[in-house]
């Protein structure tokens, strides 16, 4: 049901009204699992065994899941992975479903891997990895619409004014607390102040379709681009018999930008109704950089297993975000027709928030059993492996940049983190997948499962991976190309509301990653 929305909102809506004065505009929970519910990114090898890299090794995307495999190096590589990515969703909304589709190009793990041989002991052996890697894509386009005779999205601009407790003069100024929200909806008469029975009351446009048992026609396209990066310093060793060992320092890179199209049509045929339409073009992104640490063991009992254990500290990230708004509404008795920027109420200029994020600390257990586990691995043939990871989703924190954060900020970042312990949860990704190796010749197959973050949802809410791919290596060279195809199942909630139940739309996304791998040992 989408009650756990409702509750969500009562909690958290108060205290993002009382800040909007404080700060360009406020996070929201979904910003949490932004940066850490994605599939496991990798070289092409990697990815078609399902992204196992837990306890296999022997591939430069071990420094991002468990620094230890880079261990087994014994001689130096470059690697460079391009891919293509193909997105399809279907989104169902209120009954009505609509599909889109958008692709966009990726890269995985690339760089060098540098081999260092002990001198004294040459079963021993270290290694360092400079790598850069797509941790993920947030290139895809989501559309739906359908008709809706219960809430409308200008209520959240209704229910915002009214916890604000200024009045429409204050809100309308240079200097105004809501400039994205609020002043273009009171200054457009989407929402406005009206007597009834006597007592002045705030009331959104569209409210009077309803009220007359009418339906709107609402429609959402949200487009989305960019990526989360990462620059990886890695370095690994081993003790020339069971044990390996490493650790990795990396630099994650944000770019994500989004563009938000939510509009409302007046249904019925009555032209006297206070309403007609609006379209509300939300313009939002989000950058900055931070870091993160891994550290891993693998540990082999005998030739052919290997068991391995990651930890991956939270990431770190100091963000900005900036946003602008235009909304165009029409509104009837009196008839207006008005389009204005949030510009208008912030001198010019595009709104800009700073703040710091944590995403979620993770932990990888993994097991692989290899086939005829020898020095030599031309006579290696192939090898299955497993990777459990589990991730503290509800662990995600957000807090003030600044040295010395006002008690209004101390108190909404305190508010924030609680509502994400509320909503999110740990979760458990499986990933498993195998090699078979023929000469110079290898196939790879692998299946990945990602659970729902939520602790409840009103739809489903999972990831699911199928892959397969070829590899060719021969006198220093290889080539590996891998088809990944992901099916994601999720939901959006277009507008939230404190004081009612909340639509949502339910997502079922495809997406398909063409991906080669080309590399050279030297």
């Amino acid at each position: 049901s989408t009650n756990f929305l409702h509750f969500t909102m009562k909690q958290i809506l108060p205290t993002l009204l009382s800040f909007l004065s404080l700060q360009a505009f406020a996070q929201v929970p979904e910003d949490a699992i932004r940066y850490s519910w994605f599939p496991q990114n990798g070289t092409a090898r990697s990815l078609a065994a399902g992204g196992v890299m837990g306890s296999v090794g022997g591939d430069i995307t071990a420094g991002f899941v468990n620094p230890a495999g880079l261990g087994f190096f014994r001689t130096n590589e470059a690697v460079f992975t391009p891919g293509f990515l193909m997105n399809n969703s279907k989104a169902t909304y209120r009954g009505t479903a609509e599909k889109a589709n958008k692709n966009a190009f990726s890269i995985g793990p690339s760089g060098i891997i540098i081999a260092m041989p002990n001198r004294n002991n040459s079963a021993r052996s270290n290694a360092l990895a400079f790598a850069f890697t797509q941790n993920a894509s947030f290139g895809n386009m989501v559309h739906y619409k359908g008709l809706n005779n219960y809430s409308s999205y200008s209520e959240k601009f209704a229910e915002e004014f009214s916890g604000l407790n200024k009045s429409i003069a204050e809100i309308l100024n240079t200097n105004s607390s809501a400039p994205y929200t609020v002043a273009p909806a009171l200054y457009t008469y989407l929402v406005d102040t009206v007597r009834i029975n006597g007592n002045l009351v705030i009331k959104a446009a569209p409210e009077y379709v309803l009220n007359a048992g009418k339906a709107l026609q609402q429609e959402m396209v949200k487009t989305t681009k960019g990526g989360l990066y990462e620059l990886n310093l890695a370095y690994a060793g081993n003790d020339g018999k069971k044990w390996l060992w490493g650790g990795s320092v990396g630099i994650p890179l944000l770019n994500y930008e989004s563009n938000s199209l939510f509009s409302e049509k007046d249904t019925s045929s009555d032209n006297n109704n206070h309403f007609r339409s609006f379209s509300f073009n939300d313009n939002f992104t989000t950058k900055g950089a931070g870091i993160n640490v891994r550290i891993g063991i693998i540990y082999r009992p005998k030739e052919y297993i290997r068991l391995g254990l990651a930890l991956h500290t939270p990431t770190y990230m100091a963000l900005t975000d900036s946003r602008e708004t235009t909304l165009h509404a029409v509104t009837e008795n009196p008839l207006f027709d008005t389009t204005v920027s949030s510009k208008l109420f912030t001198n010019d200029k595009r709104g800009e928030a700073k703040y710091i994020q944590a995403s979620p600390w993770r932990a990888v257990i993994s097991a692989s059993y290899v086939f005829r586990e020898i020095e030599d691995v031309k006579r290696q043939r192939g090898f299955i492996s497993a990777d459990i990871e589990y991730v503290n989703h509800k662990g995600s924190r957000f807090s003030s940049d600044a040295d010395q954060p006002t008690k209004a900020e101390e108190a909404y970042y305190k508010q924030l983190n609680n509502v994400v312990k509320d909503i999110y949860k740990g979760n458990v990704n499986v990933r498993l997948g195998g090699e078979v190796k023929f000469n110079t010749v290898m196939a790879r197959l692998g299946f990945g499962y990602y659970g729902s973050p939520y602790k409840d949802a009103p739809a489903k809410a999972n990831k699911m991976t199928v892959s397969g791919g070829l590899g060719y290596r021969n006198k220093g060279f290889f080539i590996d190309l891998t088809y990944v195809h992901l099916i994601t199942n999720d939901f959006d909630v277009p507008y939230r509301l404190a004081a009612a139940q909340n639509s949502f739309a339910v997502l079922k996304q495809t997406r398909g990653n063409a991906v080669a791998t080309i590399g050279v040992k030297f």
